[in-house]
């Protein structure tokens, strides 16, 4: 992990040693496979509707008009959960923080110099109130993510489909940092609009016999570094929890939902604090923060 002011100066350079295990990668798409490599899963089924509470169990609708009943339904939907709506009324709201995120591929090759700023790891570089962060991938490919405060409207003139313009549109938003730093997103060819929103920290719902939710969907929280691993902690727990009392399934998830909100709580408030601070009006906040977490 390096960090670089908006001059390109190097302000840390963590490297890992030898026999360093923390902070393992792994590409998102082959983390998809491993979990659900082994599993039938029906692509393309949009939920419509969840409805608790029928004769025969909870009824879920589809988009194709169809319908079935479950004993239990996990929204494990993510931020926009179409189950949610079944145990809780309450929806994401914006933080005023938004992202433009572009990539590069066969970054070794095509881009040596950046290959070499971005270094084995992720390189992060911090302004006021912006920060551009890259983030090497496997088979060559980076993400590039551009962070900063803005109205949920603010690319309104701005067509973001459109490559050059998009481009030329982030840049000005960086105008000034170093040329090594914009290089990084000169060299996007395409741009993806991801505003930040979250759940209140302290999301809980009135237990609903037969639905629950994990990850995003029951505690969306700033993109910190936390929600996947999360998610996938919610799952195992969850199916700890019903394996180990499969007689009484309303009590195994009732027993899961409270161990999941205190954690849930407790990470939300970390990462809330902690996106005040990456996108700072004062960048030496995040410097600050990294110097906290990192290994001196």
């Amino acid at each position: 992990m390096r960090i670089l002011d908006a001059a390109g100066t190097v302000l840390r350079d963590w490297r890992p040693s030898p026999d360093e295990q923390a902070n393992p990668e792994i590409d998102r798409g082959q983390l998809r496979d491993l979990l659900l490599g082994s599993l039938d899963v029906r692509w393309g089924r949009e939920v419509v509707q969840v409805v608790p509470g029928t004769e025969d169990g909870v009824l879920v609708r589809y988009a194709d008009g169809g319908q079935e009943t479950f004993d239990l339904v996990v929204g494990a939907d993510g931020a926009w959960s179409r189950v949610r709506p079944a145990v809780s009324p309450v929806t994401p709201q914006y933080t005023g923080v938004t992202s433009v995120e572009t990539s590069l591929d066969d970054v070794d090759t095509r881009h040596p110099d950046l290959a070499q700023l971005i270094g084995d790891g992720s390189v992060a570089v911090y302004g006021v109130n912006r920060s551009v962060v890259a983030q090497r991938n496997s088979g060559g490919h980076v993400k590039v993510y551009t962070k900063f405060r803005a109205p949920l409207d603010w690319h309104a003139e701005l067509d973001l489909a459109d490559v050059e313009a998009a481009r030329s549109g982030i840049l000005a938003l960086f105008d000034g940092w170093a040329p090594d730093v914009l290089d990084l997103l000169g060299h996007g060819t395409a741009f993806v609009h991801r505003p930040f929103y979250v759940l209140p920290v302290s999301h809980t719902w009135a237990h609903v016999r037969g639905v629950t939710l994990l990850g995003d969907a029951a505690h969306l929280m700033p993109p910190l570094g936390a929600g996947a691993n999360l998610a996938m902690l919610d799952g195992a727990e969850l199916a700890e929890s019903i394996a180990a009392d499969p007689e009484d399934l309303d009590e195994a998830v009732r027993a899961f939902e409270e161990r999941m909100w205190a954690r849930a709580s407790r990470w939300a408030t970390i990462t809330t604090a902690g996106l005040e601070r990456l996108v700072s009006p004062d960048p030496a906040e995040a410097l600050a923060l990294f110097d906290q977490v990192q290994p001196s």
